[in-house]
């Protein structure tokens, strides 16, 4: 039988698919440059529309929100790396060994990378991506298998950590006080996990693409001949901190010694029981996900200058992020201060109704994300519009939120600014590997729109 990848439909298929890849990469500038562009536009259209418009509201709007994010920003930059340095840790590192070592042929590697990277995508966005670059290496070191795609194999299982308990979306909403909170300054509500991630709209899908992705992978597979394999001369793995012996001195013993990360996760364990059995209101949304991740993650490094190498490393992912954040904050203020989102939440009333508003909402989402490529920011532009779109309708608002959540993800597969960390981690070009995720976006497309419109 000649694997559908091997077919002149298959081949042609990745040709259009390049292609389309090729294009996104010529028209959408860096991340941050595009940041500014989407400050100019929404400058222009609050000007021309925006039922309040005044030059010095404009200004003043910008400037507030521009600072009013930047708590929000520096949690979901913390969620990327506490789970970064949790990933690169030993024991972590050893797991994904045993659970390559499993896989005895490329398309039982894909499925089980994907499903691992969906796994920890689902608990720790940021874990996923790391795990996505790490396991596709160990994969590749161990079995002959085109590199790009058991990386895209990887990322693909991405497309769930929207809909997963990091979902920065999901967690502004369920946190009290936050500036992203845009169901709590409309409705008054915080709204639990269990009425968005925890509900059948929202898992149904999840279930589904972890069924059909690797069905999918294994379809577009290039040819054994055809496979460009890992070059550890080129890319060699990272180098690995030993901990220092014999003879140190005290601040040498102080930063090599198990007595700090021992310390750390004593006082965490301690915490986390006492916030279990006394159900602490405060362990809860994004500051639970970091914490977790932070504890567990100096533990299992094993001594503190360990887990401080770790995170200057994932430090070095976050620099886009940290300068994009608080300009789509202060996109977030210009709206508010001008009125935009009602004209805007007008406009999705009237061609929207009750039911058909989330995935009105998503259809947007999808075309939103490949401007604002986070999830943070891309709710600051976004929400503020289909929230009241949604209470004015008397639609649902957790699905209207998770639908805005789905959009991002989807879209992200087929988003260079999230893929980039996970190639330059594998050491791999973006296009080729997006040139295969293009199918795992087409899937996720049909399965979280379907979700959508049956479900709720």
């Amino acid at each position: 039988m000649t694997p559908a990848s091997d077919a002149p439909g298959g081949r042609s298929r990745l040709r259009v698919t390049d292609a389309t890849i090729g294009l996104f990469e010529r028209i959408i500038p860096d991340p941050f440059v595009l940041a500014i562009l989407i400050t100019m536009v929404v400058t222009v259209v609050a000007a021309l529309i925006a039922p309040r418009v005044s030059f010095a509201g404009i200004v003043d709007g910008w400037y507030k929100g521009f600072f009013n994010i930047l708590t929000f920003a520096f949690q979901i930059t913390l969620v990327l790396v506490t789970g970064h340095a949790f990933a690169h840790a030993r024991p972590v590192q050893a797991l994904f060994r045993t659970i390559v070592s499993v896989a005895r042929t490329p398309v039982q590697a894909a499925a089980l990378t994907f499903l691992s990277v969906a796994a920890a995508s689902f608990f720790n966005w940021g874990l996923g991506l790391v795990v996505a670059a790490l396991l596709a290496r160990e994969v590749a070191k161990r079995m002959r298998v085109d590199f790009a795609w058991i990386v895209a194999a990887g990322f693909s299982g991405w497309v769930v950590w929207a809909s997963g308990i990091s979902s920065s979306i999901a967690l502004a909403q369920s946190t009290h006080g936050s500036a992203m909170n845009v169901v709590e300054k409309l409705t008054g509500r915080v709204l639990p996990f269990s009425e968005m991630v925890f509900t059948r709209f929202n898992l149904v899908p999840v279930l589904a693409m972890l069924v059909l992705t690797p069905v999918v992978l294994a379809l577009v597979k290039p040819r054994d001949q055809d496979a460009i394999v890992l070059d550890l001369e080129k890319n060699p793995d990272a180098p690995v901190r030993r901990r220092l012996r014999g003879r140190l001195t005290p601040a040498q013993w102080i930063e090599n010694s198990w007595v700090g990360s021992a310390f750390i996760g004593l006082a965490g364990l301690s915490f986390l029981v006492m916030a279990l059995t006394r159900h602490l209101a405060a362990f809860s949304g994004v500051n639970a996900v970091i914490f977790l991740m932070f504890v567990g993650g100096v533990v299992l490094h094993g001594y503190p200058l360990a887990y401080a190498d770790a995170v200057r490393n994932a430090a070095r992912q976050t620099g886009s992020m940290m300068l994009q954040y608080p300009l789509y904050g202060g996109i977030m203020g210009i709206m508010d201060a001008t009125g935009l989102p009602d004209v805007l939440s007008h406009f999705f009333i009237q061609i929207s109704t009750a039911h058909t508003l989330p995935f009105w909402s998503y259809v947007s989402s999808l075309l939103v994300t490949f401007l604002v490529p986070s999830g943070g920011g891309h709710w600051a532009v976004q929400g503020p519009f289909v929230i009241p779109a949604a209470v004015a309708l008397h639609a649902s608002v957790p699905g209207t939120t998770m639908a805005v959540a789905m959009g991002e993800q989807v879209s992200n597969m087929l988003q260079p600014f999230w893929a980039a960390p996970v190639v330059a981690m594998a050491g791999v070009g973006v296009q080729r590997v997006l040139g295969f995720t293009v199918m795992t976006f087409l899937l996720a497309a049909v399965v979280f729109g379907a979700a959508l419109l049956i479900f709720i």
